[in-house]
């Protein structure tokens, strides 16, 4: 059965460079150096008109990085995320929210699943930070997400394939376990083999070469973020190898 990739990203070069390299689905958002937060309005309209094959695009709903535990004024905020981007056409969404003691938040993730209903939603890598993974994995099949993304509670996905193995095996076709985080070339035969998980999520960045000038001084935000983006043609290799796995 040929297995599907999502790749994330969070401009527009990067978004025609998923598509291009076949890309099954998009995740969009902003900031990936930061997790990824909220896009644009603007990047998905942008991003639709040049979506010629329709690979369906999720918008990633976090307002702010750092945690996973939001105010009331922020969920509001999101909440009117969600309704823009829905005007806007978006396909589905992607979200997590928890409580202090690491569980997920349900009544707050019912808000955010009503607003964005009948889309699809992907709870998110909050799900890594969550104490009882086994456990969470069951509230948030039944709250109604549809897909989880997860490292299965490590750096990267490769050292994760324990959890995520038992996950899939756990839930059966109840919900989508997606490995993410640090997949590559080099280690996505192994993650496949171990966890035989049917869809997959990455980045795939590089970094852009451009012009600096060496002398300035000024500095944007906290520190001098270089450009990254998606990599077309590791994309179409990775798609090969899912493809004829």
């Amino acid at each position: 059965m040929p297995k599907l990739l999502e790749v994330c990203v969070d401009n527009f070069e990067s978004a025609l460079a998923a598509i291009t390299g076949g890309a099954d689905r998009i995740e969009l958002c902003s900031s990936l150096v930061e997790g990824g937060l909220t896009p644009t309005p603007g990047l998905l309209l942008q991003i639709q008109q040049a979506n010629n094959t329709k690979v369906p695009i999720f918008c990633m709903i976090r307002c702010r990085p750092s945690n996973f535990v939001y105010s009331r004024e922020e969920i509001d905020i999101m909440l009117e995320d969600v309704k823009i981007l829905k005007q806007k056409g978006a396909d589905g969404f992607v979200f997590g929210a928890l409580l202090e003691n690491g569980d997920v938040d349900m009544k707050k993730c019912r808000e955010i699943l009503k607003a964005c209903f009948p889309l699809p939603v992907t709870f998110h890598r909050a799900f890594d930070f969550c104490r009882r993974p086994t456990i969470e994995v069951e509230v948030i099949i039944d709250l109604g997400f549809t897909r989880l993304l997860t490292s299965g509670k490590q750096k990267n996905a490769q050292l994760g394939v324990k959890l995520i193995e038992k996950l899939c095996d756990q839930v059966a076709n109840r919900i989508i376990i997606v490995p993410a985080g640090g997949i590559n070339k080099d280690n996505l035969k192994y993650i496949i083999e171990q966890t035989d998980a049917n869809e997959y999520h990455g980045s795939f960045r590089k970094l852009k070469e451009e012009s600096k000038d060496e002398e300035s001084e000024v500095v944007l935000g906290e520190k001098d973020a270089q450009l990254h983006i998606a990599d077309e043609q590791l994309i179409s290799e990775i798609v090969h190898m899912l493809k004829t796995d």
